[in-house]
């Protein structure tokens, strides 16, 4: 791999999300070469790839290209590809087919969808981690719709017209009023030949509220909001299985649905050669108060991929963004100190509070102390979102189609660019699972 060789220190970046970007920003300038590496060429600001989901952004909006975010700092490089192993005994890892050595290695490789072992989740449902994911969710939505129009099959039809979010935290809170909107506003104009109650969004949640981790009342609201945006739900349920088109649940009667987005878990990805004991609970690496590895002496971990335990965070952190960058904050301190044989300071959260948006005019936040709801709530998360894209060209994209949106209530990205098979993408995944299956038996 093509990087200068220099007498400074080396530390190694393995994912370019919120805590690999903000340690590698916090790194620049100064005498220590970082080598940032993602599977991706660019950053995704995952909040609202939803919005992608759903018709109302553009990917290219919420995604930057990494060699941009550093293209200034000459002691930053980046490599696009795949870490397949790390070594830690020779402070090394395996990336693509090379070597790469170093002085501080830091994973920050986020988390992936979690569906429990389960076979019809995992083969059948959508997920929505990634720019891809979300393209082919947005292009399966609107096939199905021009499928259901082209059938003469009753049951076929109303399963293409239904959709099932599994998991009513705030990515499926935000997703299911979206297309909540997407229904009642758009799709009644695009499809005038199809009854608004034959279109279902229905959202299911193994708790008794959404937005479990909000106050109780911010929880209300949400749920007040989702119901008159038409979002149907169900408390207290859980999936169990999906097949050919249904959803078997813990209660109730089966759901015939095209399309099921599981939202309801997320488990950490952490790269192969590290000690058993390095994992915890939820697939996360265990680290100390300043993001060590416990039980190493130069590996760190950040972010989603992280767990520090404390008595007020027994599992580790929230995973989200804010938890995220304030780890890279701190830890590119503390990298600093170390090198210049100072003393690091342990990471102490800081919690700004939580929101999530419903859809125009409708949010939930509760910032300081502070729980509100409505209007306010909602300008509140659109300014926060905007300022926290990368790139000044984003937020200016952003906020024009938000305005857009605003005033006429349309969402102009409703193109099947790509068509999506999805029996093409179930079969990959089956594979997939069978081929991680039989490397499991073989370890």
């Amino acid at each position: 791999i093509e990087i200068p060789k220099e007498g400074n220190k080396r530390v190694v970046i393995v994912g370019a999300g919120f805590a690999g970007v903000q340690l590698a920003r916090k790194l620049a300038r100064k005498d220590i070469q970082v080598l940032l590496l993602d599977r991706n060429n660019h950053h995704t600001f995952q909040p609202l790839l939803y919005q992608v989901a759903t018709a109302a952004l553009e990917p290219g909006s919420i995604a930057y290209p990494v060699r941009k975010i550093f293209n200034h700092y000459k002691n930053i490089f980046f490599r696009m590809g795949e870490v397949h192993k790390v070594i830690p005994v020779e402070n090394k890892i395996l990336f693509e087919d090379d070597e790469i050595y170093y002085d501080f290695l830091v994973i920050a490789t986020g988390a992936k969808t979690n569906f429990f072992g389960n076979e019809g989740l995992t083969v059948n449902s959508m997920s929505m981690k990634n720019v891809v994911e979300a393209i082919d969710l947005r292009n399966m939505i609107l096939q199905n719709f021009e499928e259901s129009l082209t059938t003469n099959n009753p049951e076929r039809q109303k399963a293409l017209r239904t959709i099932v979010i599994a998991g009513a935290g705030p990515t499926g809170v935000e997703l299911a009023g979206s297309l909540g909107e997407l229904k009642t506003k758009v799709f009644k104009h695009d499809y005038p030949e199809i009854p608004q109650e034959d279109i279902k969004v229905i959202l299911i949640e193994g708790g008794d509220r959404v937005l479990s981790a909000m106050h109780p009342k911010s929880s209300a609201k949400a749920k007040k909001y989702l119901e008159k945006l038409g979002v149907t739900l169900h408390f207290q349920t859980m999936v169990q299985d999906y097949r050919n088109d249904c959803i078997k649940l813990n209660k109730g009667p089966e759901i015939s649905a095209h399309t099921l987005i599981w939202t309801a878990g997320v488990t950490g990805d952490p790269i192969e050669g590290l000690k058993k004991e390095w994992i915890t609970r939820g697939n996360r690496i265990l680290v100390d108060e300043i993001n060590k590895v416990i039980g190493s002496e130069n590996i760190f971990a950040i972010g989603d991929i992280a767990c520090m335990i404390s008595e007020k965070y027994p599992n580790g952190h929230p995973q989200m963004a804010q938890p995220a960058m304030q780890q890279g904050w701190r830890l590119g301190k503390n990298l600093i100190e170390m090198i210049r044989n100072g003393k690091p300071k342990p990471f102490v959260y800081k919690d700004k509070g939580s929101m999530a948006t419903v859809g125009k005019n409708k949010a939930v936040a509760e910032i300081f102390g502070w729980k509100m709801g409505g209007f306010i709530a909602w300008l509140i998360w659109m300014f926060i979102h905007l300022m926290s894209l990368v790139g000044f060209r984003n937020r200016v994209i952003v906020l024009f189609d938000w305005i857009v949106h605003y005033f006429n209530l349309d969402r102009g990205i409703r193109l099947i660019i790509r068509p999506f098979d999805i029996h093409e993408a179930r079969r990959k995944r089956k594979r997939e699972m069978d081929k991680e299956r039989k490397e499991q038996q073989q370890q």
